[in-house]
């Protein structure tokens, strides 16, 4: 067997799962069929639970070194943000900071893991057998064969591994289209969104000085997605609806999206495996596609290590598909919903943004719902067991006393369980040998947990009363038990 994993396509997801893999010692290569990198950054956001994933890697710093942080988002365009400054998080904000850096700071960490990237190597045909799969791929000396024990699909809407698979990508396809361009604005608006009854524009500051204008118009709105957009076009367009164009000049990226939504029927084929846009494709509505799709590799990166290193069989990653496609389904959800609300510009539309606005504005645990949905903080995975039990929930960035380091995301930096004994010092008798035979089974080696004893200095909901628990590599609890009542 060549390699364990091959990964194709080397953007933020692929980097990310294969960092993830390289943490642990798996052999993975990623091949990328972009001879570079591109300089337009499709994505601009970083939501809380992404900072969260990063920080648990010891990353996090140079992302909120460089972004802006923003303490609200916005939900399909609407004046009324919602409110992250109240989310229970060391990072209540979502952070603006271009996909074209995300890409090379993931880089760079996957590198320094030893890994690597064919660029200019294009997945043609996967095939599997019991055994492993194989990956023909065209780079710049001629075609050849990597023969892999598992492949993962991060290769966009289009994915070469989803269609090579068979794995149907249901869905809806394109109905209506939007705008985007990268400019420089000489007066620059002081609200973030513009909107009427002929259409709504997003304009968001880039670090570099130019801004980011995203919308539509009820004529853009039925313009075929491929049709190259002009600069003239896109400036009459924000006229049209602002009045101005704020002195709207040096278009670097010009670009038109559409709200097709489909996903993947199953995130896993045996040996053949699908994360991000490969998974799931939809409007770029709230800025979420990059946020999932890392949070997707995340989810499975441990799973397959596990699996590759023969500390669990394959069957756990039958529980990636289980998790993480019904998040896909939400995500597609609520992209739809908010391309109703801010891509529609009909009378009906604006009576919907305007009831729809003063609910956010008047009800702040409506407000409070959806932020924690965006941001993915309030994701919880099923799990057996009392309504009481924290198993499936995030955890959260628990202060400890006691620890080798303040907080419990640090301690996750090796891609460990870790194993926390949160009961009163001294106390841990029997019920610890227990809870550490009950977590070796789950993590499937000894070594694979590391164990801490140490007292909780901050408080978080349903947190209150538990004596152990078990917090999987990427942050969800994996199992717990309360204070003994003896």
């Amino acid at each position: 067997m060549v390699n364990d994993v091959v990964v194709v396509g080397a953007g933020p997801v692929g980097l990310l799962l294969a960092a993830e893999l390289r943490l642990v010692g798996v052999d993975v290569t990623v091949i990328e069929r972009a001879a570079a990198r591109s300089p337009h950054s499709k994505a601009l956001t970083l939501h809380p639970r992404s900072l969260e994933v990063l920080a648990m890697r010891g990353l996090a710093e140079p992302f909120v070194r460089e972004g802006v942080p923003v303490p609200t988002g916005h939900y399909g365009g609407l004046p009324v943000r919602l409110d992250f400054s109240v989310l229970d998080t060391r990072f209540p904000y979502t952070l603006v900071l271009p996909q074209l850096r995300t890409e090379q700071l993931l880089e760079e960490r996957l590198l320094a893991l030893g890994g690597e990237i064919r660029r200019r190597h294009r997945a043609l045909e996967v095939r599997q057998d019991a055994d492993g799969a194989e990956v023909d791929v065209a780079g710049p000396d001629g075609t050849y064969t990597l023969r892999t024990a598992w492949v993962v699909g991060c290769d966009g809407a289009g994915s070469a591994v989803r269609t090579s698979a068979g794995i149907d990508f249901p869905g809806t396809g394109t109905t209506t289209t939007g705008l985007l361009g990268d400019v420089v604005l000489d007066a620059p608006p002081s609200a973030p969104s513009v909107d009427n009854e002929y259409g709504g524009f997003l304009i968001v500051p880039l670090a570099d000085g130019h801004h980011r204008i995203a919308g539509s118009t009820r004529e853009s709105a039925t313009i075929p997605a491929d049709r190259p957009l002009t600069f003239e076009e896109l400036r009459g367009h924000v006229r049209r609806v602002a009045g101005t164009d704020f002195g709207m000049r040096a278009p670097r990226w010009l670009s038109r999206f559409g709200n097709a939504a489909r996903q993947a029927a199953r995130y896993r084929d045996g040996r053949v495996l699908l994360a991000g846009d490969a998974a799931h494709m939809h409007m770029p509505m709230g800025g979420q596609g990059l946020n999932v799709g890392l949070q997707d590799a995340f989810n499975l990166g441990w799973k397959l290590a596990a699996v590759c290193q023969g500390r669990a069989p394959d069957g756990l990653l039958d529980t990636y598909h289980a998790e993480r496609h019904p998040v896909g389904a939400a995500l597609l959800e609520n992209t739809q919903a908010q391309t109703v609300l801010g891509a529609t510009h009909t009378p009906d539309a604006q009576a919907l943004r305007s009831v729809f606005g003063r609910l956010l504005a008047t009800h702040p645990a409506v407000n409070r719902q959806f932020a924690g949905e965006l941001s993915a903080l309030d994701l919880a995975y099923p799990a057996d067991g009392a309504a009481d039990r924290l198993t499936g929930t995030r955890a959260p960035d628990l202060g400890l006393d006691g620890a080798p380091e303040p907080s419990l995301y640090p301690l996750l930096a090796d891609g460990r369980f870790v194993l926390l004994d949160l009961g009163p010092e001294g106390d841990a008798g029997r019920e610890w040998g227990d809870a550490l035979a009950t977590a070796g089974a789950i993590a499937g080696s000894p070594d694979r947990i590391r164990a801490v004893s140490a007292r909780p200095t901050t408080t978080h909901d349903g947190w209150a009363g538990r004596r152990t628990v078990l917090v999987r590599p990427d942050g969800h609890v994996a199992w717990d038990a309360a204070l003994s009542t003896r």
